[in-house]
């Protein structure tokens, strides 16, 4: 071991231990946008912070709550609820930013015990037991008092400079891991961005027929028919129209049909086998289920918190859907979608959704992207409870041609196979670092030997 390593007492290393508060006003004053996040539990994970469902409030809350300031390097723990014990840091881009009562600001002297450190060491394994452990020993809900938090000791090197580079080995997987996140928030934007200008907004179509237009009044139109106006060559625009026509859901591209969703695709079942079946779980198959539906950018889902067996498949009704299918979930939390990574099942509550037209999956994968969001749109709450293939059916959409959507695939499916390629290098570099993590918070582990290996991997 390079060095001495004692017990921290956190309440006697930290400048600052404290949980915030509701606004005056509840979930009613809150912001879709605002000057100030809101951090609450659901935002607060072990493996980092998540913007999903990140709440905003105004100059005025916030100021009524100036003693629950994040700052840059804070550490945060759930200390309620079902989440209790989940902790992280905050990326500075979300400041400034407040808490609630949910979640505890722990702030280290940074001269003592390094910020970054303590968060590697509250969510290795051992602490998280413990921490559980102590949150369940009250009374009916799961609760870590200041008390607790204080009493925390915390192993450490001696050297702060020793708990610095165990903490940068960590955050350098971590950091890798979130590059790849943002990489692929990009990436994914590019291909969404594409598909709503193709086949929402019209626009090849619609600027070719402004370019036909002033053609015939004898006005200049090469600037506006030039391929890069849309980043198009021109063997992909000829395949766009230069006209539109009527049609039930409005104004459409010429030659381009409307057909009810369900006729588009191939719609697939699900299935759960019996529970009381050992034999049918815990195999190598992914078991998909709306838990697993990613969120953000990521499209794919690679990995499932249930496997099943080869024996489960074939006794019940769910089966295999390969690389590409479109899963939708239909009953309880319903119209969440996911691209599938790997070759997975699914339960009854979902469909697979496999277009008729396309190698990939790509085009389906928008289409019911749209599909869903349009719903939504037009909903009252109740065309949520269930989707049924009625549903899928009673929808129409605009149908290109053929050409227009093997095109369309091949510019977005180099795009979203790079976004699984990273999801997969992400899962690898997590799986890394939870393998490094206990050994190097206990010590067992040589940060020199650590970096060196995690150099050559990253």
């Amino acid at each position: 071991m390079a060095g001495e390593w004692i017990p921290f007492r956190l309440g006697a290393v930290c400048t600052k231990i404290g949980s915030g508060a509701t606004p005056r006003g509840g979930s009613e004053v809150y912001l879709d946008s605002g000057p100030y996040a809101l951090i609450r539990s659901q935002n607060v994970y072990n493996n980092g912070f998540h913007r999903d469902g990140l709440a905003f409030i105004g100059e005025k809350h916030a100021e009524e709550l100036s003693n629950v300031e994040v700052q840059e390097d804070d550490v945060l723990l759930n200390i309620t609820g079902d989440s209790v014990a989940r902790c992280c840091q905050v990326d500075a881009s979300i400041l400034p930013a407040r808490v609630n009562q949910h979640v505890a600001i722990i702030r280290p002297d940074p001269e003592k015990l390094a910020p970054r450190y303590l968060r590697y060491f509250l969510v290795s394994p051992e602490m998280q037991t413990q921490l559980l452990s102590w949150a369940g020993s009250g009374g009916t809900r799961n609760a870590l008092t200041k008390g607790m938090i204080e009493s925390f000791d915390v192993l450490a090197p001696q050297d702060i400079g020793e708990q610095c580079a165990i903490a940068h080995i960590l955050g350098t997987l971590d950091d890798k891991i979130e590059l790849n996140r943002r990489m692929n928030e990009t990436l994914e934007g590019m291909a969404r961005a594409l598909f709503q200008s193709w086949f929402v907004d019209f626009d090849p179509v619609r600027m070719k027929a402004e370019g036909k237009r002033m053609k015939a009044e004898k006005r200049p139109a090469a600037d506006l028919l030039h391929p890069s106006s849309f980043k198009l060559s021109p063997s992909f625009l000829d395949l766009f129209p230069d006209s539109f026509e009527d049609s039930e859901l409005g104004e459409i591209p010429k030659r381009w049909e409307i057909q009810p969703f369900a006729d588009t695709i191939e719609i697939i079942g699900g299935g759960t086998p019996k529970t009381s079946v050992v034999e049918y779980w815990n195999g190598d198959i992914p078991w998909f289920s709306v838990v697993d539906a990613p969120s953000g950018s990521d499209v794919w889902v690679v990995d499932t918190e249930k496997r099943i067996t080869r024996e489960g498949i074939e006794n019940s009704s769910t089966r295999v859907l390969p690389v590409g299918t479109t899963i939708i979930s239909a009953r309880g939390t319903v119209g969440r979608i996911a691209l599938v990574g790997v070759p997975m099942a699914m339960n009854q509550s979902c469909y697979g959704l496999r277009g008729k037209t396309g190698s990939d999956g790509s085009f389906t994968y928008f289409v019911t992207r749209e599909l869903v969001a349009r719903l939504r749109q037009h909903s009252h709450g109740s065309i949520f409870d269930t989707i049924t293939g009625d549903t899928l059916a009673g929808v129409s959409v605009v149908v290109p041609t053929v050409e227009i959507i093997q095109s369309f695939e091949t510019c977005v499916g180099p795009i979203l196979k790079r976004i699984r390629s990273a999801l997969f290098e992400s899962r690898t570099l997590a799986a890394l670092r939870d393998a490094l993590l206990p050994k190097l918070i206990s010590g067992e582990l040589r940060v020199k030997d650590a970096k060196r290996f995690v150099g050559r991997v990253v």
